[in-house]
């Protein structure tokens, strides 16, 4: 299974696939960070809000990039369910390549602060913040773009609405009030607790939320490419 999750990430990166959503990511975080600088916590927050229909765009594009009889040749090879594995698995190495340079390109920028003094622990914290809600967006982020792929839905118009749909609905949904913020992932409650009071309780429950929330996805994913076979 290693051999085709290699494959499928060299395919995606020989065809030139993965420059679209890497400058895409880019321009979204400079357009971000060029508004001054901030403190970590919360320009990582805000961070993993702009990156999540990145990845999931991005999650799209690597699992079309291989054609449908060499996705069908791959199942007969490996087996279906190592097959879809290894497409997922390939998606989540892109997205925390990706994420790794959403983490560092504010400091190269000038985005955030630093530490005002030798004891100020908020640089830290707040980096350890952000690394967590970057890593809160990549599974959900996987889960929906495969669900928007090829594979899942057949055209690219029912693709491109689902993807659109997840989008805005994790903002939408996600807002302060929402009367059904369950029925997307924690983005926007996790930018929320990472720009105030992140206690160590919700930060576990927004943990557990992103996956379960991601765990049903990836079963519409599984469900879909069973009824599609």
């Amino acid at each position: 299974m290693s051999a085709l999750i290699r494959l499928r990430l060299a395919g995606f990166l020989r065809t030139g696939r993965a420059i679209a959503p890497l400058l895409a990511g880019l321009v979204a975080l400079g357009i971000l960070y060029g508004g001054g600088r901030a403190q970590p916590a919360e320009a990582y927050g805000v961070s993993a809000v702009v990156l999540f229909p990145v990845l999931a765009w991005q999650t799209k594009i690597l699992l079309d990039v291989e054609p449908d009889v060499q996705r069908r040749l791959a199942q007969v090879s490996v087996g279906a369910a190592r097959e879809r594995l290894a497409g997922l698995l390939a998606a989540g190495v892109a997205a925390l390549v990706t994420v790794a340079v959403a983490l560092v390109f504010p400091w190269l920028v000038g985005g955030v602060t630093g530490p005002v003094d030798p004891g100020d622990r908020s640089v830290p914290v707040g980096v350890a913040l952000g690394v967590w809600a970057h890593l809160l967006a990549v599974p959900a982020s996987v889960a929906l773009g495969a669900l928007a792929s090829r594979a899942s839905v057949g055209g690219a118009g029912y693709g491109v609405a689902v993807l659109a749909l997840g989008g805005v609905g994790a903002v939408v949904l996600g807002l302060a009030g929402s009367v059904a913020p369950w029925l997307a992932p924690p983005i926007m409650a996790t930018a929320r607790t990472t720009a105030g009071d992140a206690a160590a309780l919700t930060v576990l429950g927004l943990t557990a939320w992103a996956l379960a929330w991601s765990a049903a996805a990836v079963g519409g994913y599984l469900w879909r490419r069973w009824a599609r076979s």
